[in-house]
């Protein structure tokens, strides 16, 4: 289902970009419009994970650099059915993360370091197994992709600046496919962000509580880290505000327009979710035991539980 979405949201890239580009240059303009177009889609299809990655310079973590990271990761992967998906870091201290990758068998899930030194580890699995549950659900494909696309609708502003100069003789329609380049395409592409992100987090916070056994490890995680974006500006994100919908928690301060675009769930309305959950799932208090600690675990990393 969600490979079919992730077409018609490229299908419906590829049309809007043709569309402007007819409207503004004739067809001529609807010709190179579909070219870059077709060029976007093959890209975002094959490297959008990577291009993610690159933009919030996530660097990847090894069995040697953070043993017990990577071992939590495997331990709740096992839990969710999935194969060891590539684990990141992001050396940023805003509390946050994010899953990647067109499949389970391509995935990735990248974790700031400012997440590993405020969560516990209880709360650290309870994030991680949201991610896999996206990874899961095969959810990080189509929010990957809306990534990718969100940040090419951008592209038809100056698209359409530069052909509505061209081609203001040659078609009537000119300043009609300016003001849509201009205009509609940024707030179609944030429309798509807050669809796509508020529909799947319900679900990635239930599937995750039900990969680690306890809703009340991510309830708590998402207490501590709600407002993680306002305390902390974490700049990759602000500068390539089209990501912001792939990360657990909204990663933007809020001081541009930006801000005005809720990409994310209240999370006090996800945390009374959470708890509802642990009521009906007749869970208590978190257990550390349940991920089989070691008592001496070591992350390579600062953290309260390294």
């Amino acid at each position: 289902m969600n490979a079919t979405k992730t077409m018609l949201l490229l299908a419906t890239l590829t049309a809007l970009f043709a569309a402007v580009g007819w409207l503004i240059a004739g067809i001529g303009g609807a010709l190179i419009a579909f070219a870059v177009a077709i060029g976007m889609n093959a890209m975002a299809w094959w490297n959008s994970d990577k291009m993610l990655l690159r933009m919030h310079n996530a660097e990847p973590v090894t069995r040697h650099s953070a043993p017990a990271l990577r071992d939590m990761v495997g331990e709740l992967a096992r839990n969710a059915g999935l194969p060891m998906p590539a684990v990141y870091l992001i050396r940023e201290p805003q509390p946050n993360a994010f899953a990647t990758g067109r499949s389970p068998d391509h995935s990735a899930v990248a974790i700031t370091t400012g997440l590993i030194e405020t969560l516990s580890r209880d709360e650290l699995a309870g994030v991680v197994a949201h991610e896999l549950a996206h990874i899961r659900n095969r959810d990080t494909l189509i929010m990957t992709v809306a990534a990718t696309v969100a940040g090419a609708v951008s592209l038809l502003a100056q698209f359409g600046m530069y052909f509505g100069r061209a081609g203001r003789n040659r078609s009537p329609l000119a300043f009609v496919g300016l003001l849509l380049a201009i205009l509609v395409a940024p707030i179609a592409a944030l429309l798509i962000q807050m669809l796509i992100s508020r529909t799947r987090e319900y679900g990635a916070d239930r599937m995750g509580a039900e990969i680690c056994g306890h809703p009340l490890w991510l309830a708590s995680a998402l207490n501590r880290i709600s407002d993680g974006g306002r305390r902390f500006e974490m700049r990759s994100a602000e500068d390539n505000p089209a990501s912001a919908h792939m990360f657990i928690v909204n990663p933007l301060a809020g001081r541009r327009l930006d801000g005005l675009f809720s990409t994310h769930p209240n999370p006090s309305n996800r945390i009374a979710a959470l708890e509802q959950l642990a009521r009906e799932m007749g869970t208590g208090a978190p257990r550390t035991a349940s991920l089989g600690r070691r008592p001496q675990d070591r992350t390579g990393l600062s953290g309260p539980w390294s």
